[in-house]
């Protein structure tokens, strides 16, 4: 997993939550990294799902809530960092339905070694989608996430469903209907 999924993930939870947060959840995990981590690194994901963990425990709120808040978070650092990616969009679901083919190629670009979810788009007109999510790692709240946050960003609103394929999330069937 990327480093910047790190280094914004430890942002965030330093900004709600305070530095002593960040220092507690790094310190009742076992991470290989010590807790040190670079934008262009690469880092076990086990290591995110420990602070995940930890996090959700001092917290009190699920792991899939933190995904969401973190997600919100981290779109808003893709808006600033990449203005020229989201400007090629006038439609949140255009953008939605073209993750695969043209965001993860981009994303590809800046992180050659990125694993990336797919998503598989099953069905699209103009105001519904419905793709379906893989991945090795069951993160489908923190896609959730971001596609709020784009249809907030095109100042649109929609209902999107999940429908688990896979009982641990690796396969999440997202159902999207624009309001």
């Amino acid at each position: 997993m990327k480093g910047i999924v790190f280094t914004e993930f430890l942002d965030l939870v330093e900004a709600k939550f305070g530095l002593e947060m960040v220092d507690t959840i790094i310190s009742q995990s076992e991470l290989e990294s010590e807790g040190i981590y670079t934008a262009v690194g690469t880092y076990k994901f086990s290591e995110m799902l420990q602070l995940l963990q930890h996090l959700s425990t001092n917290t009190n709120i699920e792991i899939d809530d933190l995904l969401l808040v973190y997600a919100e978070h981290f779109f808003d650092v893709l808006k600033q960092s990449y203005p020229g990616l989201l400007a090629t969009y006038k439609d949140p679901i255009d953008m939605l339905a073209s993750i695969e083919n043209h965001i993860h190629v981009e994303v590809r670009k800046i992180y050659p070694d990125a694993e990336l979810p797919t998503f598989e788009v099953l069905d699209k007109t103009d105001n519904s989608l419905v793709m379906v999510y893989k991945s090795s790692r069951a993160m489908h709240h923190f896609g959730l996430g971001l596609m709020n946050k784009t249809f907030e960003h095109f100042d649109s609103t929609a209902t999107i469903e999940l429908e688990k394929m896979k009982e641990d999330g690796t396969e999440v069937k997202f159902i999207i209907n624009r309001n």
